[in-house]
């Protein structure tokens, strides 16, 4: 299935760097494919996964590993970001 994976600030250099101007990928993933999962696969650093939302929603952090993704889906992460 297919979903949107947007990484933002810092994680946007993980992304291929034709993506990196819109900070948005979309990816074929498994059926039942958990946003942990998404993450993993993407080697992301757990010190640099803050803040996670699939559709506007927040997840918890507790919640990755049970929280399946649709088709469809936008999975948007966020670094923790100093400031205001």
């Amino acid at each position: 299935m297919e979903i949107t994976l947007k990484l933002f600030a810092s994680l946007s250099d993980y992304l291929p760097v034709t993506a990196r101007r819109t900070n948005a990928l979309s990816l074929d993933v498994a059926d039942g494919c958990s946003v942990a999962s998404v993450i993993d696969s993407w080697a992301l650093p757990p010190r640099l996964v803050h803040l996670v939302l699939v559709n506007g929603e927040f997840i918890p952090p507790q919640l990755r590993a049970e929280r399946c993704l649709a088709p469809d889906d936008v999975l948007a992460i966020w670094p923790p970001i100093a400031g205001g």
